[in-house]
């Protein structure tokens, strides 16, 4: 069993900054990649940044510049560092990984349960 408790979510002022963690637990034998995605209210799940190590990350472009991502392999978390937030930032942000839980095993797609970033003065 797998589990991710993400952390961090909140209220902050436009321009402001949050950070987010997500700490995998639970038979885990290796993660690949690991991101961070949102659902903005009214829309659809869109992907904000993804890590598979720290020369290869991606970020949609609304993001590119203000969000870093990050992540701790001995720790199983993933960090999303939020600078220069927005309104349309408003989201519920959501931690997934790709792990398997022994060696040689099959990768299964994990995802937290949300934590709400709320961008408004």
């Amino acid at each position: 069993q797998v589990q991710l408790v993400e952390s961090g979510g909140g209220l902050v002022q436009p321009g402001g900054s949050l950070g987010l963690s997500c700490a995998a637990s639970g038979s885990i034998f290796s993660i690949n990649a690991a991101g961070w995605y949102r659902l903005p209210p009214g829309k659809q799940r869109e992907l904000v940044a993804t890590i598979i190590s720290s020369s290869s990350t991606n970020y949609a472009d609304s993001v590119m510049g203000r969000f870093t991502i990050s992540r701790d392999n001995a720790k199983n978390t993933v960090y999303l560092q939020m600078n220069g937030l927005k309104p349309e930032d408003t989201a519920v942000y959501y931690c997934h990984i790709t792990a398997r839980t022994v060696a040689w095993g099959p990768w299964r797609n994990y995802w937290g349960q949300g934590t709400q970033v709320t961008v408004s003065s």
